[in-house]
C-alpha cells in the first residue's frame, strides 16, 4: 500500500476508534493496539510532513462535545492529552530533552488512573461547576448535578479561596463495578464492558440518583487555574489540594532517569494492588515555572508524557471446560479458571468459541494458560503454557449430544473465519427457553412489556411455559398467575399482584397484532435478526409460506445468503416449529404480512439503505417505513452493499465506515426530493 492511502487508512481508522472511546464509550480495540496505530500515523506524518492535516488524529484531542445531553461549557484551560511513551528508551530521551532545556529539574511520577477525566471549578471555596473534556480545546459537558453525588468530590473546600479549578479522573472501583455488573445481570439489562466504561456511562445518566447509587469516585491529579494563591511546584499544589479535601494522585518526586524508571516499575509491579484500573504512569515536570517555559503543543503539554504498560497478561489453571447452550442453541466451550486478577476485575472464566479454537490451542483441562483481556475487556486465553502440562490429561471435544436435554447436536459452519459452530437441535431445550422467551418478548420482537428475566424464570419453574407458544394461554390461568404472586415484588398486595398480571396479560394480547417480522425476530432463528425478518416480511403473504419456502427461494432474496437460508429452511423443517406455528395462530397471533408487495412505488427497488444519527422530522422507524413503502430495503449496518446512508444529527461509527467505503451520503431533504 502506499504511503498516502495508508496515511488515509490509518486516519479513518482512528477517527472511528476515537469516536468509539471518547464519545460512544464502547472501546472495540485495547489502547495497546490503538496507540500502535497513533504512531505509525506519527511516524509516516513525520517522514512526509507534506501530507499533515489540521483534521488529522495526531493534531487534536480525540474527544467531541455530545449534543441533547449537558450544555455546552468553555474551557478556561484546554484539557489536552500527553504524549505516550512505551520503552525506557523512549522515556531516557524525553527526560534528556527536558534537562537540556532545563536547570536541575524535578520530576513527579504518579499513577495513569483508566477513567473519565473531568474539570472541577470552585468560586469563593464552593464547588460551582463539573465539565467534562469534550474536545479538550473549546468545549465540555456540563455534568455538575452529577458530580455532586460524588462523595469524594468537596462541595465546599477548607479554605474560602476565590476560585479553584482542578483536573482529575472519575473512575469505579473494582468491586463496586463488579457490584454494579450483578446488578446489571440479576435485572437481565446489559453488561457493563469494564469500569471506565461504566463510569463514563454513568457520568452521563439524566438521573443524578443513578450516579449516586453507582458509588463512583475521583482522584484529582492537577491545578489548572487558581486566583488568592501561588504555587512553586506541582507537589506543592497536590499537598495543599489534598488539605482541602480532595482525594489526590500518589506521586513519587524524581531526579534522575534512574528514579523515574524505579518509580514507574513500582507502580506496574502494584497494579493488583489498587482499587481501581490504571493503563500507566504519568511523568511530568514538577516545577510550574518551568513547565511555563516549557509550554505546550496544539495537542500536549511538552512538560509531561504517560508511559503506557502493554496489556497485561498473567498465568492461572484451567479448572475446567463447560458447555453453555445459547439463546439460538449454539453450544459454547468455557473455561472455568482459578480466579485471578486482570486488567481491574477478578477473571474466572474465558469462553474458548469453539472446537477449532480449542484445537488450535490445544487446550486441556489441568493446562496452565496466560490470559489477558481483549481490547482490555473481554477474557482470553492466549497460549498454553505446555511445560507445566500435568500427566495424563487428553483433547478436549465438545459432545454431540446437548448437556442439558440430551438431543444431537450438530456442526455448522457460521463464518469461515470464526471457524465451525455446534448447535442443539431441540428448540425446546431448557436451556435454550429461558433466553430465547426473554428475546421473544423484547423491544426488537414482541414487545411484550413486563416479560423480563425474573417473570420467565418464575414462569418455567412453575410450569406456565414449556413453549413459545404457551405465552398466549396465559391468559386462562390468570387466577393462578396471581395466586403464585408471579409479577410484581414480592410480599406485595394482592391488588397490586392482579394489576400487574393484568398489565402483563394487556400487553401479550396486544403483541398479538404486530407485523409478522417482529415474530420472525422473536422465534430465535440462527442467523436471523430484525432486517432480515423484514425481509422476509416483504417477500413473502404469511409464516406459512416462509415455512414451506425452499433453499433456492430464500437465497434469491437480495440480502440473503447461504448460511441465512440454511438456517431459516432448518429452522422451520423440524416438527415442533410447527407445532408452535400452529399454537400461535390458533392463539389469535397475527400470521400475515402487512407490507408485502404493498410498495407504493419502485423508486428505490435494489437500493439498501441504512439509517443513522437523530433525523429533523421524522423518526428512523419512520423513514424506514417510507423506505420500505417505495421499495426500499433498509439495513442495520454498513457494508458494500449498501446503497445510501442517510445521515442525521451525531451520526457515529456508521458514518465513519460509510465514507471509508465511497457509500452516498443523503440527508432527510435528500430522501424526499429523490421521492418528489
Amino acid at each position: 500500500m502506499k504511503v498516502p492511502e495508508r496515511i488515509s487508512e490509518l486516519r479513518k481508522q482512528l477517527e472511528y476508534h476515537n469516536r468509539k472511546y471518547y464519545d460512544e464509550d464502547s472501546p472495540e480495540i485495547s489502547d495497546y493496539e490503538y496507540d500502535n496505530m497513533l504512531r505509525e500515523l506519527e511516524m509516516l506524518e513525520s517522514e512526509h510532513p507534506q501530507w499533515i492535516v489540521p483534521e488529522s488524529p495526531t493534531q487534536h484531542v480525540g474527544g467531541t462535545v455530545k449534543h441533547g445531553f449537558g450544555s455546552k461549557i468553555s474551557h478556561d484551560v484546554p484539557m489536552l492529552s500527553l504524549e505516550d511513551k512505551f520503552t525506557r528508551e523512549e522515556l531516557i530521551d524525553f527526560v534528556y530533552k527536558i534537562k537540556r532545556e532545563l536547570d536541575e529539574p524535578r520530576f513527579v511520577v504518579e499513577p495513569k488512573i483508566d477513567g473519565l477525566s473531568v474539570a472541577l471549578r470552585y468560586q469563593g471555596g464552593q464547588f460551582a461547576l463539573g465539565i467534562t473534556r469534550g474536545d479538550g480545546i473549546n468545549f465540555g459537558e456540563d455534568v455538575t448535578s452529577n458530580l455532586r453525588m460524588i462523595k469524594s468530590i468537596p462541595l465546599k473546600l477548607a479554605e474560602e479561596i476565590p476560585y479553584l479549578e482542578v483536573r482529575g479522573e472519575v473512575y469505579m472501583d473494582n468491586e463496586v463495578f463488579e457490584a454494579v455488573n450483578a446488578r446489571q445481570e440479576e435485572e437481565g439489562r446489559k453488561l457493563f464492558a469494564n469500569p471506565r466504561n461504566c463510569a463514563a456511562g454513568t457520568l452521563r445518566q439524566l438521573n443524578p440518583q443513578v450516579v449516586a447509587e453507582r458509588k463512583l469516585s475521583i482522584i484529582i491529579f492537577n491545578l489548572q487555574a487558581v486566583q488568592g494563591k501561588e504555587f512553586e511546584s506541582h507537589a506543592q499544589t497536590l499537598d495543599y489540594l489534598s488539605e482541602q479535601g480532595f482525594k489526590v494522585s500518589k506521586y513519587a518526586v524524581c531526579k534522575t532517569e534512574e528514579e523515574i524508571w524505579n518509580a514507574i516499575c513500582a507502580i506496574d509491579d502494584n497494579r493488583g494492588s489498587f482499587s481501581y484500573a490504571l493503563d500507566g504512569a504519568v511523568v511530568k515536570v514538577d516545577s510550574l515555572a518551568h513547565r511555563l517555559k516549557l509550554g505546550t503543543t496544539s495537542k500536549v503539554p511538552r512538560w509531561a508524557i504517560a508511559y503506557k504498560y502493554p496489556p497485561e497478561e498473567k498465568q492461572t489453571q484451567v479448572l475446567d471446560i463447560e458447555i453453555n447452550v445459547g439463546r439460538t442453541g449454539r453450544l459454547t466451550p468455557l473455561a472455568i479458571l482459578n480466579p485471578v486478577r486482570l486488567a481491574g476485575t477478578t477473571v474466572s472464566r474465558a469462553s474458548l468459541h469453539n472446537q477449532d479454537q480449542i484445537d488450535r490451542l490445544d487446550i486441556r483441562i489441568g493446562d496452565t494458560v496466560i490470559i489477558r483481556k481483549a481490547a482490555e475487556i473481554i477474557p482470553q486465553i492466549m497460549s498454553v503454557v505446555k511445560e507445566k502440562r500435568p500427566v495424563g490429561t487428553t483433547p478436549f471435544q465438545i459432545p454431540d449430544r446437548c448437556p442439558v436435554c440430551g438431543s444431537s447436536a450438530v456442526r455448522e459452519t457460521v463464518d469461515e473465519n470464526e471457524g465451525a459452530a455446534i448447535r442443539c437441535t431441540n428448540s425446546n431445550c431448557p436451556a435454550q427457553l429461558a433466553r430465547l422467551i426473554v428475546h421473544f418478548a423484547s423491544r426488537q420482537a414482541m414487545d411484550i412489556e413486563g416479560l423480563g428475566p425474573a417473570v420467565v424464570e418464575t414462569l418455567l419453574s412453575k410450569g406456565y411455559l414449556k413453549d413459545l407458544s404457551d405465552i398466549y394461554y396465559l391468559q386462562s390461568r390468570r387466577d393462578d398467575l396471581i395466586r403464585d404472586a408471579i409479577t410484581g415484588r414480592p410480599n406485595a398486595k394482592k391488588s397490586d399482584t392482579s394489576k400487574s398480571t393484568d398489565k402483563l396479560l394487556a400487553a401479550i394480547e396486544g403483541s398479538k397484532d404486530n407485523d409478522i417480522d417482529r415474530l420472525i425476530n422473536g422465534l430465535g432463528i440462527s442467523n436471523v435478526g430484525k432486517f432480515t425478518g423484514n425481509l422476509l416480511k416483504n417477500s413473502f403473504p404469511d409464516m406459512f409460506s416462509i415455512a414451506n419456502a425452499s433453499f433456492e427461494e430464500l437465497i434469491g432474496l437480495d440480502g440473503f445468503g447461504e448460511i441465512s437460508s440454511k438456517a431459516v429452511e432448518d429452522y422451520f423443517a423440524q416438527p415442533q416449529t410447527k407445532y408452535i406455528l400452529e399454537r400461535l395462530q390458533k392463539a389469535g397471533v397475527n400470521m400475515q404480512s402487512k407490507n408485502v408487495n404493498r410498495s407504493i412505488s419502485g423508486i428505490f427497488r435494489g437500493a439498501t439503505f441504512v439509517l443513522t444519527g437523530t433525523l429533523p422530522s421524522m423518526t428512523r422507524d419512520e423513514a424506514a417505513e417510507l423506505i420500505e413503502k417505495h421499495g426500499g430495503r433498509v439495513s442495520g449496518s454498513v457494508s458494500k452493499k449498501t446503497t445510501y446512508l442517510l445521515a442525521g444529527e451525531e451520526a457515529g461509527s456508521k458514518l465513519t465506515k460509510a465514507q471509508g467505503l465511497g457509500i452516498k451520503i443523503i440527508s432527510e431533504d435528500d430522501l424526499v426530493r429523490m421521492l418528489q
